[in-house]
Parts: C-alpha cells; structure tokens; sequence
C-alpha cells in the first residue's frame, strides 16, 4: 500500500515510521510467532513487522539465504522466546557472511526471484484458480507448474464467480515474476463469468442459473483456455469429471457433488483460508433445501442489500406461495424459514440497535446508520450485525452458514484521550481508554449527531 491509497480510502489513526526504508529493496519478516518472511519490494509496512535493507544489494541472497534456512529463526529465538519480538533484538544475531554468500551463490546464481505466490491469502496472488507459478532447481528461476488441484482451486473460482479480483490484477505495475504476470493476464477471460451484482443464490433464483452450475462452467473454461507447460489443459486431457472429482476430494468432499460443497463445506472453508475474515458471505434460512445466497461483501451495500431483499430473496418467496397454492410437500415451511429471514434482513438494513454497526475510531456523526458499511473498517465490525441478529439454525452464527472466529472484545493497548470514544470503557466495567468494540448506538442518536453538526 502506497500513501496515495492510504490517503484515498480515508485513513488516518497511524503513525509514519522508517519512511527511509520505502522504496528499497530488502526482506520483510513479521515479528510474531514463526515470523514468516517474503520479499520487500519497498511498500508501507506494519509495526508488526521489520525491513532489512542493505546499501549493497547483492547481499540481500545472502540474507534471504539465511533466513529461509531456519538458522536466523532459531538464532532469534535463543535471544528472545516471546511471542513478539523487538526489532532491536532481531539485528543482534550473528550473520556469517562468507557461509551464507556460497549457499546464496548455489540457491540464486541468477539472483533473488521477483515476487510469486500461488496462495490466494497473499497480495500477490495471481487470481487464477489453477494458475502455478514454481521455483525451477534446475534453471534456478521461477517457472510455470503443472496446473494445480489443491484445495484453494474451488475457493477462487467462486471468489471470481462472486466478481472478486485480486489486488496483482488491478495494479498493472506490481512488481512480479514474469509467469505471474502471465496468469494475471490470462484472468481476463474468466471475467465474463463473473457475477454482476455479487450476489449468487445456490438454487435457481430470478432466471439466474444455479450457483453449482455457473461454477462448473468458470471451472471448465478456466482449464481449458489456459494449457500448462506441464501438458495438463488445452492441448492435453482437457476439463473432465475426474477433474472435478478429484477438486472435491482435495477439498474435503468426496464422491459428493459441487452443489453440496458449496451447500455444506464452502462457506466454513473459506472462513478457515482467510483466516475469519471472509470476503464472501454465505447467507441462508436455516433449511437444507431452503433460500441460500453467497455474496461479496466487497460489493455489498445499501442498493444491493435492498436487491437482495426485496428482489432475489422476494422471488423465492413468491415461488413457495405458489407452490403452497399448487400442493407442494414442504413449501409451507420453505416459506416460513424464507420470511423469517426477509423479517432479520430488514432489521440489518435499518441498523437499530442492537443490528447497528459500531467503529470505535469513529465520532458518532460519522457512524454508520442501517446498512451503509465502510470497507475499510473491516470485516470483523461489519460483519456483527449477521451474527448476532439471531440463529436460524447454528448457535452464533446467526443468518450466516457457519460461525466465523470473530470476537468484539476490547482490543489491546488504550486510546489517546482524543478517541471519540475515550470515556466508554467504564460503562463496561473497565477504564477510560479501554478499546471497546462491542457498543450499540440507536438510530436515533446518530441522527440527532448528524443534525447537530449541519
């Protein structure tokens, strides 16, 4: 992230630190836990992480070297066991130059590789669902891979039904491997098959096909259009079932059919991949064969939350009174787990407490009212709201499929006494400065902060 994008979507509680660094090349290495590591490429960075650079740059193999055998970790670790640790501590390990410019000259004659990543969790990430981008020993440089079937394949082809697109494809100067690049661009064809509106009901709503079989459909072209060097793909077997079966396996779902994983298994899965904060919502009534909706947060406003409603959600209603009126098994219940859902959908949407959305970095004036989020407040505060409105079947999962991993306890450290909402955490039992998150503001308070300040 640049300043110009941090300015652009409106951030302003952070601290300018190492401002010398941006623009270098170095190693990026997180401070917590197993303090993963990845190439700088001279972007902002968190106060979680630590950038080491060096004015000759041909000693950054050397130290990726080092740091990619485990010797660096391990060094670490003697020094400090806590969970974090300071960046003053992670400069003290002794670095053997010599050793590790003569593995670095075996492992990167040619050089550290640009940045690539077949891990949709990553910024870098090419977007496409079977794209393999690899380290070749033999030419000792990045190369394409055979084409892949693990279990994130299914994971981004719904993402791109949904129309998500990942950052490396909307940022035409990121500096990436060359067969990254190439899988960028061969997502351009994938994009017809991309939902509109974001919003894909699993059975067949409104004239819209159903969610499986518009999958199977990006699924296939995706294989076909774009052949691996390995031979698997256009030119080689080509799409088929045993593809398709062999996807499910990977993903947990054997010998069972692409529309009961996204039923059953997907929404869960993409909560553990994205580490509980999912981008894409799966919305339902509680009933197997009831109204189920997967849609993307990142479109999912106002206008789109009505659509939902009154339109896809509004279509399958009118279906099962028809039904109910032609004699259908099972459409009276259908019916009422499809209202009962209209009726938790319309409370989110006007946002009275307790369905409001609450940032605790926000003035009250500034706080949202019904259904009008702010991306970049995030996933784990917006997302409340369909939590808590109510369980239509699993026990804190409210209107959603499966319960995420999120919490709204205080978050760590204390406000400065210029937080809007400084003098809160009394109320809860704790002291001013406490970070509360899970606070509650009527309608009628925002409202009258609003028209105070005209």
């Amino acid at each position: 992230m640049t300043l110009d994008e941090v300015e652009k979507q409106g951030i302003t509680q952070f601290g300018i630190r190492s401002a010398d660094i941006w623009g270098k090349n170095g190693i990026i290495q997180s401070q917590i836990r197993e303090m993963p590591y990845s190439i700088y490429c001279g972007m902002l960075f968190d106060n979680n992480t630590s950038v080491l650079v060096q004015d000759e740059v041909n000693y950054l193999p050397s130290l990726f070297s080092f740091i990619k055998s485990g010797a660096y970790l391990s060094a670490v670790r003697k020094l400090n066991q806590k969970l974090d640790v300071a960046a003053h501590t992670m400069v003290k390990v002794p670095f053997d130059l010599d050793h590790w410019t003569k593995v670095a000259e075996e492992k990167y004659p040619n050089g550290l590789p640009k940045p690539y990543s077949n891990d949709p969790t990553q910024w870098i990430f090419h977007g496409h669902p079977y794209g393999s981008v690899v380290w070749d020993e033999k030419t000792k440089w990045t190369a394409h891979g055979s084409l892949r079937t693990d279990d994130t394949v299914l994971q981004v082809a719904v993402a791109r039904l949904l129309g998500y697109r990942w950052p490396a494809e909307q940022d035409t100067e990121m500096e990436l491997a060359d067969e990254q690049r190439e899988w960028v661009n061969r997502c351009e064809t994938l994009l017809p098959f991309a939902d509109e509106d974001g919003i894909v009901c699993i059975p067949p709503v409104r004239g819209e096909a159903a969610a499986a079989d518009r999958l199977l459909n990006l699924l296939a072209a995706a294989y076909n259009l774009h052949p691996s060097p390995s031979g698997r793909g256009a030119g080689g077997e080509g799409w088929s079932n045993d593809i398709l079966a062999e996807l499910l396996k990977n993903a947990s779902h054997a010998g069972k059919s692409l529309e009961t994983w996204l039923r059953d298994k997907f929404f869960a899965q993409h909560c553990k991949l994205f580490q509980n904060r999912p981008f894409i919502w799966h919305i339902w009534d509680g009933l197997r064969d009831g109204f189920s909706v997967l849609i993307n947060y990142h479109k999912f406003d106002a206008k789109l939350m009505e659509s939902l409603i009154y339109l896809y959600l509004g279509d399958w209603i009118t279906r099962q009174k028809q039904d109910i009126a032609a004699g259908i098994d099972g459409a009276e219940e259908k019916l009422a787990a499809a209202e009962n859902l209209k009726k938790k959908l319309e409370l989110i949407k006007k946002g009275e407490a307790p369905h409001d959305i609450f940032v605790r970095w926000k003035p009250l004036q500034e706080q949202p009212i019904g259904w009008n989020p702010d991306l970049n407040d995030g996933v784990r505060l917006n997302i409340r709201p369909f939590m808590t409105v109510g369980n239509v079947k699993k026990k804190g999962a409210g209107i959603l499929h499966d319960k995420p991993n999120i919490k709204w306890n205080k978050d760590r450290g204390k406000d400065v006494e210029t937080a809007p909402w400084y003098h809160l955490g009394p109320e809860y039992g704790g002291k001013e400065g406490d970070r509360i998150n899970d606070h509650h503001l009527t309608l009628a308070e925002k409202l009258t902060a609003r028209k105070n300040i005209e």
